[in-house]
């Protein structure tokens, strides 16, 4: 029986890890969950799951979740030193990274220093410290699996080819509400509208990013470190029903592709279970319902934060953690109204422009130019 933690269990992908945990009682034990909130939806996973340990954004959340849990036997930690304690448990053989944002950074690092094997949704681990994320991995002997979609598409494609045939990776994005709006219209768009995502539900700051195709980007600069390829070989296209997960084109013309239902039930149980595919009771893909697949390139002059993120991977250094922080800091401004949708990549921009990229040796050196980052950012709306 694998013994598992879940670094953001009340997220759509740590609900979607606990659906399959439950469908598979006999292989999968949950020893740890840590959360940030959502103290309701915790008390109820940690009732039926019964971890040993549980994590909080801070005390004041530890002081309501131990009065709800009373008088249930579990310890009760908070903020970075509880996730990290969670994520480096002696007993737990593999940890599930979803907390969303760089939060999620320092535990996901620190459960690789302890031999911990990652199933990765946290994209900002690569994102921001890609290059000793992936070097301490191979020092520790540990295994990265994909969760995102896209990404477990892209590592099932590769299975049982040479990198070095690889012409390059195909990234695909739904496109999310937005495209076929005008910039006049993308100017009016409302909140309400940013978050009704056609085809994936997933939290709120996850599907603007999806909106603006920054997520896209910073899945781009994500693979180009879980794969060890160059951005220059990686491309996106736009697929609308996201039916076919993500490509790889070889030298000799030979594309793969992996195709499925939109539910990220699929690459969380590969991650979980591989190499072995587990049963997930999910339908069938029925492509004579679907009917066609469509692709086009994406409009960077509509959706420019694709462009900021290949030019942010081109830098290196410091630049994608000021990417990424810089773009927490606008989408959170327009989730409260502060901000239009196009002002999101005008601010993340700026932010670019005023840096001086630095090396990153430490995972400290990241952290330093993302607090850089979000105080520079916060100057500009």
């Amino acid at each position: 029986m694998k013994k598992l933690a879940i670094l953001g269990c009340t997220g759509s992908i740590g609900v979607n890890t606990l659906d399959i945990v439950d469908r598979f009682k006999d292989r999968y034990e949950i020893v740890a969950l840590s959360a940030g909130t959502n103290i309701n939806l915790l008390k109820e996973q940690v009732l039926k799951f019964k971890p040993k340990i549980v994590s909080v954004l801070n005390d004041h959340f530890a002081i309501k979740l131990r009065e709800g849990l009373k008088p249930h036997n579990v310890e009760i930690l908070h903020g970075i030193e509880g996730a990290k304690k969670i994520a480096t448990l002696p007993e737990v053989e593999m940890v599930i990274s979803a907390i969303v944002g760089a939060a999620g950074l320092v535990p996901t690092f620190s459960a690789i220093q302890a031999g911990k094997d990652i199933a990765l949704a946290n994209k900002e681990t690569l994102v921001m410290a890609g290059k000793i994320v992936m070097k301490e991995a191979k020092n520790n002997d540990v295994a990265i699996l994909p969760v995102d979609s896209e990404h477990s598409a892209i590592f099932q494609s590769l299975l049982g080819h040479r990198k070095r045939d690889v012409r390059r990776i195909i990234l695909t994005a739904s496109g999310g509400p937005f495209l076929n709006c005008s910039y006049e219209e993308l100017n009016t768009v409302t909140i309400r509208e940013a978050l009704e995502h056609p085809t994936w539900q997933m939290g709120r700051k996850i599907t603007i990013d999806s909106a603006s195709l920054m997520n896209k980007g910073l899945e781009v600069i994500e693979a180009r470190w879980l794969f060890d390829v160059p951005h220059e070989k990686i491309d996106v296209h736009i697929h609308p029903q996201s039916i076919v997960h993500s490509m790889v084109e070889y030298v000799d013309g030979s594309v793969i592709a992996q195709m499925g239902v939109p539910d990220m039930r699929v690459p969380i149980s590969y991650a979980l279970s591989y190499p072995d595919r587990l049963e997930t009771g999910l339908s069938s893909l029925n492509l004579n319902e679907i009917h066609k697949l469509t692709f086009e390139l994406p409009d960077e002059e509509r959706f420019p934060a694709l462009k900021l993120a290949y030019r942010a991977v081109e830098e290196g250094g410091t630049m994608p953690a000021v990417l990424n922080a810089a773009n927490e800091i606008a989408v959170e401004a327009f989730l409260r109204d502060k901000i239009s949708f196009p002002k999101i990549p005008q601010i993340i921009e700026q932010a670019m422009d005023c840096h001086r990229v630095k090396e990153i040796n430490t995972v400290q050196d990241s952290l330093d130019a993302d607090h850089w980052a979000r105080a520079k950012a916060n100057e500009f709306f």
